[in-house]
């Protein structure tokens, strides 16, 4: 597709969910569309991070508080178990 032509918004859904669910690669999606590789990384990119939310620090912080209750599980767990002794 030539520079500086938008890309068709459900031509854009289409490409990315080929990516994220059907395992296209985004060399093949660049090929088959003809759009540049560097345009789908960038729209790929655009559901990660976005101005107001960082999508991936809210995934790390969720992954450290789902640590903390694990460790609270397991603390209960075993004075449960002790409790039963």
């Amino acid at each position: 597709m030539p520079k500086g032509i938008p890309t068709d918004p459900h031509t854009r859904a289409e490409i990315v969910s080929k990516i994220r669910n059907e395992g296209m690669s985004v060399s093949e999606a660049s090929t088959s569309y003809g759009i540049s590789s560097k345009s789908i990384y960038y729209w790929l990119r655009e559901g990660i991070v976005d101005g107001n939310r960082n999508l991936i620090l809210e995934n790390n912080r969720l992954k450290k508080e789902n640590e903390q209750l694990y460790k609270l599980l397991g603390r209960a767990t075993a004075e449960m178990q002790r409790s039963k002794s």
